[in-house]
């Protein structure tokens, strides 16, 4: 079948009418307490050819943030489409009903905290229908990345395993999970990050999106994983180029933060590696945990000592099997921080802390997070 090119797309629009009934390129955001970088980045987009004559789209799945000018801006805008819900269900969860909703052949998720040019998603489809007509089983595809400076951030990696978690603990976190390309062109890869991550429509059905386990983090290595077993292949392309303002790496981690990792990492090794191995990450975490929750009770920091307390359960649980438990207790933890993160600092410095345990602390939603809450991108 023949597809218009852009350009003859574009007079037509320009004339008041699009020639394709739906997008071939679905673009999928999870927002949590990000309204102004979501509206920036759907700004951005919505400047490109491809978004203009109807040949892409923004799906944009918010989890419980609070109300913001944008949400209206967004809910206006053609071509955006936008659900909120009451609850933070995880990242993994919200990309799966983005892709729901989306229309298009191919599926890009892209983190909010992106900046992209003008001619970013022409180029975007123009490169993956080059490297679909020659590679058929062509599956998932990342970009290249840079930081804000304009240095190059990595995006790739080698699928992990237990001698290399743990050795790789010895390097600086900006090169911890990934690997250097090799050379400028397009290449196999093992993985490539869920922030700038597109999926053949094909192969994201086949393999039943990201596996809801997840919480936040590791979703898009197993989804790659799950790729190669089912005969799809993953690729790099350099060709296009997106900025990725605050990935983890250049963040803090705070106690819950290291929390939603460490369940990432477990319930990925329970996935893909031996018994073995994954018990034995399973009492590294839970060594790890008891240390830090006795450092962090020699300081006096009592919660910090419930929820590395919880970690060291949560790992108990994944060793025991019980993933479900396991993600229930991750979720108690992120509905707790949350309830923090919006009582006011004034409030916070003038009562005692509680050293009731994480999961018995009462929980509430919808007020504004902190700027620069960890939680809000990846």
């Amino acid at each position: 079948m023949h597809v218009p090119t852009r350009a003859r797309l574009c007079g037509a629009s320009r004339l008041g009418f699009t020639i394709l009934d739906r997008p071939r390129l679905s673009v999928l955001l999870v927002n949590y307490q990000r309204w102004d970088d979501t509206a920036r980045l759907v700004r951005q987009l919505s400047h490109s050819d491809a978004f203009r004559c109807g040949q892409a789209e923004v799906v944009v799945v918010d989890n419980a943030s609070s109300h913001h000018p944008a949400v209206d801006h967004l809910r206006a805008t053609p071509g955006v489409s936008l659900v909120r819900w009451r609850i933070n269900r995880g990242f993994a969860v919200a990309v799966n009903e983005a892709a729901r909703m989306a229309r298009g052949d191919y599926l890009l998720l892209l983190n909010p905290d992106m900046t992209a040019r003008a001619d970013f998603l022409d180029n975007v489809l123009d490169r993956v229908d080059a490297i679909v007509r020659v590679r058929p089983h062509a599956g998932l595809v990342g970009f290249r990345l840079s930081h804000s400076d304009g240095s190059a951030q990595l995006s790739t990696g080698q699928f992990p395993t237990l001698t290399a978690s743990l050795s790789r603990l010895l390097l600086p976190r900006h090169i911890r999970k990934y690997t250097h390309p090799v050379g400028n062109g397009v290449q196999p890869v093992d993985w490539v990050t869920g922030c700038c991550l597109l999926a053949r429509r094909d192969c994201w059905n086949d393999l039943g999106g990201f596996d809801p386990m997840f919480f936040l983090y590791y979703e898009d290595v197993d989804l790659c994983k799950r790729a190669h077993q089912r005969g799809w292949s993953v690729w790099y392309d350099p060709g296009a180029c997106l900025v990725h303002h605050r990935p983890l790496h250049a963040r803090d981690v705070p106690p819950h933060l290291r929390l939603v990792t460490r369940h990432a990492l477990l319930t990925y090794a329970a996935k893909h590696w031996n018994r073995l191995e994954w018990q034995f990450l399973g009492g590294v975490v839970r060594a790890e945990a008891v240390a830090r929750a006795l450092a962090a009770r020699l300081r006096g920091d009592f919660y910090s000592t419930e929820v590395f307390s919880e970690m060291g359960l949560l790992a108990d649980d994944m060793c025991a099997g019980r993933t479900a438990t396991a993600r229930q207790r991750l979720v108690s933890v992120v509905r707790e921080q949350e309830r923090r993160d919006v009582v006011p600092a004034v409030s916070r410095r003038s009562q005692p802390q509680s050293s009731r345990p994480v999961t018995q602390l009462p929980i509430e939603h919808h007020t504004p997070l902190p700027a620069e809450h960890p939680m809000a991108g990846r």
